[in-house]
């Protein structure tokens, strides 16, 4: 194999057109360095080539200790020739290598090619955005298109003194299915109003449109993307969106308009879930929701967003069956609320995994502890039926179902003794959200907002997120398990921990890692910086995760009932290597400043 064939296979090089391969292939050298042998020296002249190695392995050592081994494909000597000063490294053949190297004028050249200069130039949160951005399908099917594309005509008025005869005599006309009410707010008459308002209540063609109309009427701006346009019409449970430019409706979109766009669209699953009853509709939710997310990710949303969908689908799905199980055992005797916690408390779960809710009640009766126990049993096992695994650690409703006053107790409980078991509880009870019942959960939310006063329990819990370590081993080599790397264990979790540590050591209630890892930002408990590498690592993390579970349930012979946290090393590109490389060394780095800054090598 030649040098262009080799270097072609790996980032950059992958990007240079036939053109540059070819001033590529007339100026690269080779270079053989013997073991022990030194390539650059720190603080000596600048490196005057760009090295990738293409055979053995290579040293990086700042006084005396090695900080890095670089292997097949990555490069080196490029920050010391592109800023003229004296390499910050050591490098040293760690055993006999092979070297590519192109020279100072080569390179310079190939800066020209704007995807191998963002290579070589842009820093590590740079290029993890650039790869999260990554378009996954083609433009006219991207959830990012701004939703006016989807307006097929001019929005249609009608006076708010008009009849409805008149309204439906327009939309007929039209082949619409609402008509704007010009009033101020403006209104909205639609074929649900119609029915529902006017013929079912009895009411004559005569009647005024404002009398049935209904206002205020949602709006957004026209160059929203689509996926916002869905998570509006999800969380508000409504057909209709006016798009306004300049303050004033340009057009209309309708769910059915959204559905048109995208055949796996989360409002047919909300309808769905509308319709399911005692008898029938859990069993497809779990492969419908599959193939929603799949249908989002191919469409361009970044898993932040698929996970907000998802969360509001398993809400209204949590929700149907509690008026379900409601409907059978009689109006509940106290106020609850039902809660989820875990990733799905952070509306970060994406594919179906493992339960993780709860049951708070008002007050502690014998009735109450009955009813609500069979509540808890019927929505879980509904769950079941639906595709949610039980928790292998118990965390569901059907064990943890207890009043509110022994909530309370049990919380201020894990912040003031915070041992092993109590802090796990914690960290996965205190990203807990209310998605059905009445009741105020108020007092739980200001014990967990109070516990920034409680320093030793703060530290801890930035502890706790340090035990997560991410696979690296001797010299940031990435260390697998069978040619596997677990990216929860290793990437996932650790991210996740220090955002909560750090949100709640600035007293905020904020639930989301990325959200988190903001408030950790504007109130210093992280610095600027690192919450945005963290930020960037985390949707790259999520990312590549999401990516592999797709892949692997499309694997022929595949037979996994839960999705998988791990990825295959050797299957993932140079540029991904390359990337979850660095971005696990970040991690450590994080975990390592602020562990310091907790001081949490102090504790015993």
């Amino acid at each position: 194999m030649n040098s262009v064939e080799f270097l072609r296979h790996y980032p950059p090089f992958d990007s240079l057109t036939p053109k540059e391969l070819v001033l590529l292939a007339a100026d690269v050298e080779v270079m053989r360095a013997a073991r022990g042998s030194a390539i650059l020296q720190r603080g000596k002249e600048p490196s005057r080539y760009v090295y990738v190695v293409q055979q053995g392995t290579v040293s990086m050592l700042t006084e005396g200790q090695i900080y890095q081994v670089l292997e097949t494909g990555e490069s080196f000597g490029y920050p010391s020739l592109l800023s003229g000063e004296a390499p910050a490294y050591d490098v040293v053949a760690a055993e006999d290598t092979v070297l590519y190297r192109l020279p100072e004028p080569l390179f310079r050249t190939l800066l020209d090619n704007v995807a191998f200069a963002e290579y070589y130039l842009k820093n590590l949160i740079d290029r993890l955005r650039r790869a999260t951005d990554t378009p996954t399908t083609t433009p006219d099917r991207n959830l990012a298109t701004p939703v006016k594309f989807l307006v097929a005509q001019p929005p249609l008025f009608v006076h708010a003194a008009a009849t409805v005869q008149e309204a439906a005599n327009r939309m007929h006309t039209a082949g619409v299915s609402s008509i704007l009410v010009q009033t101020e707010p403006p209104g909205i008459l639609t074929d649900r109003d119609l029915r529902g308002k006017v013929l079912a209540a009895g009411l004559g063609p005569e009647t005024p449109v404002q009398q049935v109309m209904s206002r205020p009427l949602q709006s957004m701006d026209s160059d929203a993307p689509v996926y916002r346009a869905l998570q509006i019409m999800l969380e508000e449970n409504i057909h209709h969106l006016a798009l306004v430019e300049e303050g004033e409706i340009v057009g209309l979109i309708s769910n059915t308009d959204l559905l048109r766009h995208q055949a796996q669209s989360p409002l047919f699953l909300q309808r769905q879930i509308a319709a399911i009853d005692e008898e029938a509709g859990l069993e497809s939710y779990a492969k419908n929701i599959t193939a929603m997310v799949e249908s989002l990710f191919r469409g361009g949303l970044e898993s932040a967003q698929i996970g907000q969908m998802v969360a509001t689908l398993n809400d209204a799905l949590i929700r149907r069956l509690a008026q379900l199980a409601e409907a059978h055992l009689g109006p509940p005797p106290v106020p609850y609320g039902w809660i989820v916690f875990g990733s799905e408390g952070r509306s970060e779960q994406l594919l179906l995994t493992d339960q993780d809710n709860a049951l708070i009640y008002a007050e502690a009766t014998p009735e109450a502890e009955h009813y609500f126990a069979a509540l808890a049993e019927s929505v879980v096992v509904g769950l079941i039926q639906a595709g949610f695994p039980p928790c292998p650690g118990g965390y569901m409703a059907t064990q943890w179902c207890k009043p509110l006053a022994e909530w309370e107790s049990v919380f201020v409980q894990w912040i003031n003794r915070p041992e092993p078991q109590a802090l796990m509880e914690a960290s996965i009870f205190f990203d807990f959200r209310k998605v059905y019942g009445a009741l105020s959960l108020e007092p739980l939310e200001e014990i967990i907002a109070h516990a920034h006063t409680q320093q030793l329990f703060i530290g801890h819990m930035v502890r706790a997120a340090q035990e997560f370590a991410p696979p690296l081993g001797f010299f940031g080599r990435i260390r697998s398990d069978d040619g596997f790397i677990d990216l929860k264990q290793g990437g996932i979790a650790p991210i996740v921990g220090l955002a909560r540590a750090c949100a709640l050591a600035a007293g905020s209630r904020e639930r989301s890692t990325l959200e988190r890892l903001v408030i950790a930002a504007e109130s210093g408990t992280i610095s600027k910086e690192g919450a945005e590498t963290l930020a960037e690592t985390f949707r790259f993390l999520m990312r590549l995760r999401l990516q592999a579970q797709l892949a692997g349930l499309h694997a022929e012979g595949s037979t996994a009932s839960t999705p998988s946290n791990r990825v295959n090393y050797q299957m993932l590109s140079p540029l991904e290597r390359r990337n979850l490389k660095e971005a696990f060394s970040s991690i450590r780095q994080m975990q390592e400043g602020i562990g310091a800054s907790f001081r949490t090598g102090m504790m015993g």
